[in-house]
């Protein structure tokens, strides 16, 4: 009779800490992919004490929708504001006009809690070069309509709607179509080009995650926490919620698919995405590829680490794989 009870003691302790396990996961997925209206953004993993790191696992993280605090106008640009609709999103897009005739179009797209204006540096590099630039708010961010991410898998859905309207619309038949993407941005451009059919004439990524999953597992590492299972449960609830197998969301299997010019940029210090991982990325790429890794550099801070190595990079790669040559201005 005690052994019985002593059993059915244990049972129901496995069960309990599975439920648990399970709440905490459902709860954390929820707050990593679901912005909230305000009040301040919880700090990275790497910065929080060990207190701070306990309480954002009881309470899950705290993210505001992302804003866009600058404009093109900020850096002496001149620019329209617009938007592409497709399926109910309404996406919010800044469209910098090329001075003269434009050398083709650069189409950008932003990492996780982040937004477009994130992007405005790397934007008048482009715009120097020649390029029209058009400056892209994934869904749930910025001047787009949403208060939620996917962290890159209906993002790429944004990319295509955004890449099909520029086609349609604004850009010329010989000019070269550029899509310009930075960590999620970058995995959600390499799920449009190889699961999606989009069809740019150049890729050029910053930091890509090889899959969620592992991207997931890389955060748990950052708050001393086993990734297995939590890496599993979170990308399961996170998919869940969102209407989605989050499992499929895998930049270096689409990767297989993407035959066109690519130019990756990654950090030797990168802690979001391991180098190992990023050239899962690129060993994958069918086409023409390069890689640029910055040694001293950590996640997506590669022009800001060095601009001119940065410029350069993009200014040969561009003249290589594009129709028109690129020449300094």
């Amino acid at each position: 009779m005690k052994r019985r009870r002593r059993r059915k003691f244990l049972v129901a302790l496995i069960l309990s800490a599975i439920l648990a396990v399970n709440a905490v996961a459902f709860m954390q997925a929820w707050s990593m992919t679901h912005f909230v209206a305000g009040g301040e953004r919880t700090q990275p993993p790497e910065k929080l004490s060990v207190q701070g790191k306990l309480w954002v696992l009881l309470t899950g993280v705290n993210i505001p929708r992302p804003v866009n605090w600058r404009s093109p106008a900020d850096f002496g640009l001149a620019y329209q504001t617009g938007h592409v609709r497709d399926n109910g999103v309404d996406l919010e897009v800044w469209s910098i006009p090329a001075d003269g005739s434009p050398r083709g179009l650069v189409l950008m797209y932003h990492a996780y809690v982040s937004s477009k204006s994130s992007l405005l540096a790397a934007a008048r590099q482009f715009h120097e070069l020649g390029y029209s630039v058009e400056m892209v708010d994934f869904r749930g961010s910025g001047g787009s309509s949403g208060n939620s991410t996917t962290l890159g898998f209906r993002e790429a859905e944004d990319v295509r709607a955004t890449a099909d309207d520029a086609r349609q619309n604004r850009l010329a038949a010989h000019e070269p179509l550029i899509l310009f993407g930075q960590s999620m941005g970058a995995a959600a451009v390499l799920r449009a080009v190889g699961d999606l059919g989009v069809s740019p004439d150049a890729i050029i990524i910053e930091s890509p995650y090889d899959r969620l999953l592992a991207t997931v597992g890389d955060r748990c590492h950052t708050m001393r926490l086993p990734a297995f299972p939590l890496a599993e449960l979170l990308v399961f609830w996170g998919g869940v919620q969102q209407g989605y197998w989050a499992f499929r969301l895998n930049p270096a299997a689409s990767a297989v698919h993407v035959h066109c010019p690519v130019l990756m940029f990654h950090g030797q210090l990168d802690i979001r995405v391991t180098p190992e991982q990023a050239k899962a990325v690129f060993d994958n790429l069918a086409g023409p590829k390069q890689l640029e890794w910055y040694e001293q550099a950590g996640h997506c801070s590669f022009l800001s680490t060095d601009s001119a190595r940065w410029r350069e990079a993009v200014a040969e790669f561009l003249a290589r794989c594009t129709p028109s040559p690129i020449a300094e201005r």
